[in-house]
């Protein structure tokens, strides 16, 4: 299967709300961290498709009595998402096949002015100025280099977040994610659970800011 790098979120999105078989269905903030966690740990778009499709087979499976309650959450798949992306680091490495970007060079112009217009707004003018500083003419020819620098740009950005927040502010954030992570654990490694924590603090962050994701990831 041919995937494009840069619509891993929208595929296991549309995925997912397809496996699940009921119409439009809004990730929750917890879905969408676990699917960065999986992007930046380098997971294949196709595991996580393969793992949605195996847990929900699964799901059917079950007698009727045990599916009283409907798959609202992608951590329900974790685990098929784990024993898939094994699977396909085992097996004979497939030729990769380049992916022409879905973004045009006036789109990313666009996304990269928008983001620095909110962080102005925000009061983030040295964050903002890093974003002009970009030579994107340059870098559209190298996306992935263009991404590094992005993500470069928003790790220092987090940081600064992280270092201002309040005791309380991290405290409600991490029982957030105990509360909507609970029934889902025993699905996940201490790693994989540690890795999410991180993913969804700073996403809590950035949104309580009012920060813009200034990956590439998110002009899809």
């Amino acid at each position: 299967m041919a995937e494009n790098y840069f619509n891993y979120f929208t595929e296991v999105e549309e995925h997912f709300q397809r496996a699940r078989g009921t119409g439009l269905f809004l990730l929750s903030p917890l879905d969408w961290a676990l699917i960065e966690t999986w992007k930046n740990a380098g997971v294949p778009l196709e595991a996580i498709l393969r793992g949605i499709d195996q847990a929900f087979e699964k799901w059917r499976k079950r007698p009727a009595r045990s599916r009283v309650h409907m798959v609202n959450s992608l951590a329900y798949c974790s685990q098929a998402v784990t024993e898939e992306a094994q699977v396909m680091a085992n097996a004979t490495p497939a030729v990769a096949k380049v992916a022409k970007a879905p973004f045009s060079l006036d789109d990313v112009r666009e996304f990269v002015a928008r983001n620095a217009a909110k962080l102005r707004k925000a009061g983030r003018e040295d964050v903002a100025a890093s974003l002009d500083a970009l030579d994107l003419d340059a870098l559209y020819s190298d996306l992935e280099q263009l991404e590094q620098r992005l993500t470069a740009i928003e790790e220092r950005m987090i940081a600064h977040l992280r270092a201002a927040a309040s005791e309380e502010a991290l405290f409600e954030a991490r029982r957030a994610l105990d509360r909507d992570l609970k029934a889902y654990r025993g699905k996940m490694t201490a790693e994989q659970l540690a890795m999410l924590e991180r993913q969804f603090l700073e996403r809590r962050l950035l949104e309580s800011a009012g920060l813009p994701r200034l990956s590439l990831f998110y002009l899809c």
